[in-house]
């Protein structure tokens, strides 16, 4: 039997192989293998007629080649055919495709030899999305491609699937807009989409019966089945991919791929072990796989066949299928090397690409903090995001503790965790650290490395989160608080994210971790748009406030600490900043912004001068609500009170 520890191996003397060669190529007169197995004795290719069952027709041999390569050259058109590898290293491993595998039959049981070209949708070499714009002027929509669409009432015909995106004017029973037009409506900029590369949980053939976020990687190059109309050819379901990539495109959406390199949903069992085994993860000093995603292992990004993989595999997705930026899952687990390669490899091809992630670990790692990429170490990573969870408690609440309170829900003496998120977790004079809990200086240079967000796909939505701490907070109070956390992420510096429905008060039914739950947990009810549309039409003017307004977007940290001001005295409860708007190019030469948590209006001091008031209650209106003078101003409970001025 396999012994599956390893710490009697020097992995780095295993042999580095720098080709773009990986993989399977096919031509109409040939078809080349080439896969990276430097402990094989013996690798089989195998070749079948469909992508599941039956028997090989083709068994044929690979040849020892450089580095650690091994390959064959099959004569004639093998478009169609399914295949798999199969590996000797002193014992037979388990037959599988390759790691580079970038088309598959159903479940990814094989791989599938194909014509790139084909998988085209008309118009496909048309096909760009420019973002010239600084980092700062994104505004990130997160959704998961089942939950967009599943639910009955979202009037789109191809519920769950990758070409739900693509249906326009569709709408709920009540007439409001659904699916791709919401978004358009909403004003976001970019897409952020929860796993879409092949995974292990959901059975493709049977894609209703179970339900998974994704985060259990089976093949990262190969796009997921069960989001397809058929999962049995591995044509199909890149194609569709490319019509949702087009859709968006087109509409002015950029699209952003949630990645997971950091683990692999099998471990003993994943093609990475069933090819080079050991090599691609870390070991703890037993020789045991290391677990710093919590999942059973982590991905041993610095050992250079790993670092390139990622690498080919991250072109690769921007390459074939336009993508315009990445999230990367758990990115505290990746070493610092690997992501400076990867930011300085894809601003090559695509410069306005965005590229940020979780900068933290999910459990502890044989590699040390200080070499991978963790907030803390975000000084050496421009131009790379991290996710700021510090706004977010201090915003909600803890997200572990669901009595947890936060600032749009009461509590205080918590403000300058606030402030430090206003700032886009960039250095301030006027904050003072040492009261952000959870951070005791700032950790992002410039604030295209600060993505603002009060809730995402983990733990309780933003509602259900609020129910849960404020059980006797009637609903009106529920949406004021949904309504300011939007206004504070939203006008914010730094780069603000959205989770799906928040903008309709999403609700999972209390379930804080629904990454397997049922669909009626998941999917986006498109008749809660028609209950809070007065909530969703507040998100969509913060959206556009922002927009117009690049006092709420300061490309550097020193524009933010000459124009951002907390220009009023300490209130609990209340946290409140003047904005400079003329040296950044606003119309607003002077915009004061003041919060409020409390359940009362609170009586506030601001700078003397004459104003129109922009933002109050749950309305916006730009060319001014009222004028306002004087030194002393009332902010409505769980509210924004925005005033601009001269």
């Amino acid at each position: 039997m396999r012994d599956w520890r390893f710490n009697h191996i020097d992995f780095s003397t295993y042999p580095y192989y720098e080709g773009d060669d990986l993989g399977v190529y096919w031509q109409q007169h040939q078809t080349v293998f080439r896969i990276w197995a430097p402990t094989a004795l013996k690798v089989e290719l195998r070749l079948y007629e469909k992508g599941k069952g039956g028997k090989p027709f083709l068994k044929q041999p690979l040849e020892r080649s450089e580095n650690g390569t091994w390959v064959t050259i099959l004569s004639g058109d093998f478009e169609g055919k399914y295949y798999t590898f199969k590996i000797n290293d002193g014992e037979w491993l388990h037959e599988t495709p390759d790691i580079y595998a970038c088309c598959v039959g159903v479940n990814g049981l094989r791989g599938q030899i194909y014509d790139p070209m084909k998988t085209n949708p008309v118009g496909w070499e048309e096909d760009n999305f420019i973002w010239d714009l600084p980092a700062t002027d994104a505004i990130i929509y997160e959704t998961h491609v089942r939950d967009f669409s599943i639910a009955e009432n979202s009037g789109i015909q191809h519920k769950g699937k990758y070409l739900g995106f693509t249906e326009a004017g569709t709408r709920s029973k009540e007439g409001y807009a659904t699916g791709l037009s919401h978004l358009k409506e909403l004003g976001v900029t970019h897409v952020h989409l929860l796993p879409v590369s092949d995974f292990h949980t959901v059975d493709e053939e049977k894609p209703l019966e179970k339900y998974n976020w994704g985060y259990d990687p089976q093949h990262f190059n190969a796009l997921e089945g069960s989001y397809s109309t058929n999962p049995y050819d591995g044509t199909i379901r890149i194609r569709e991919f490319k019509q949702l990539v087009k859709s968006l495109h087109k509409n002015g959406l950029g699209v952003i791929l949630d990645v997971v390199y950091n683990h692999t949903g099998l471990v003993k069992n994943s093609g990475f072990n069933q090819t080079v085994p050991g090599y691609f993860y870390r070991q703890n000093p037993d020789g045991t796989f290391a677990n710093a995603s919590g999942c059973g292992s982590e991905i041993a990004t610095e050992r250079l066949m790993a670092r390139k993989f990622i690498i080919d595999s991250l072109v690769y997705w921007v390459k074939e299928f336009h993508v315009d930026g990445f999230r990367f899952d758990l990115m505290g687990i990746f070493d610092l090397q690997t992501m400076q390669e990867i930011k300085e490899k894809l601003v090559q091809i695509k410069p306005g690409i965005l590229l940020y992630g979780e900068g933290w670990a999910a459990d502890k790692s044989p590699m040390p903090e200080n070499q991978r990429a963790v907030k803390t170490n975000m000084a050496v990573l421009p131009g790379i995001a991290a996710f700021n969870d510090d706004f977010r408690d201090a915003l909600k609440g803890y997200q572990g503790n669901k009595r947890n309170t936060g600032f749009i829900s009461g509590k205080t003496l918590g403000e300058e965790a606030i402030k430090f998120g206003i700032a886009g977790a960039t250095y301030h004079p006027q904050i003072v650290y040492g009261y952000v809990e959870s951070s005791g200086s700032a950790w992002a240079d410039e604030p295209n490395q600060c993505i603002n967000y009060v809730s995402c796909h983990d733990n309780h939505t933003l509602c259900d989160k609020l129910l849960l701490s404020n059980p006797k907070a009637s609903e009106e109070e529920m949406k004021k608080m949904v309504m300011l956390a939007g206004a504070m992420v939203l006008t914010s510096q730094g780069i603000p994210f959205l989770h799906a429905g928040i903008e309709f008060c999403r609700t999972k039914g209390g379930h804080g971790n629904s990454y397997k739950s049922q669909d009626s947990v998941n999917q986006l009810d498109w008749e809660r748009k028609t209950r809070y549309y007065n909530v969703f039409e507040y998100y969509k003017k913060l959206i556009q406030l922002r927009k117009n307004h690049p006092v709420f977007r300061m490309a550097t940290s020193a524009q933010i600490r000459v124009n951002l001001e907390f220009c009023t005295a300490y209130k609990p409860g209340i946290v409140a900043y003047c904005l400079k708007g003329e040296a950044v190019g606003d119309e607003w030469q002077k915009t004061i912004v003041l919060f409020n948590g409390a359940k009362e209006p609170a009586i506030c001091l601001i700078p003397s001068g004459d104003y129109k008031i922009i933002a109050r209650g749950s309305e916006i209106n730009e060319a001014g609500i009222a004028n306002h003078s004087g030194l002393e101003i009332e902010v409505p409970a769980i509210s924004m009170l925005l005033l601009a001025g001269k």
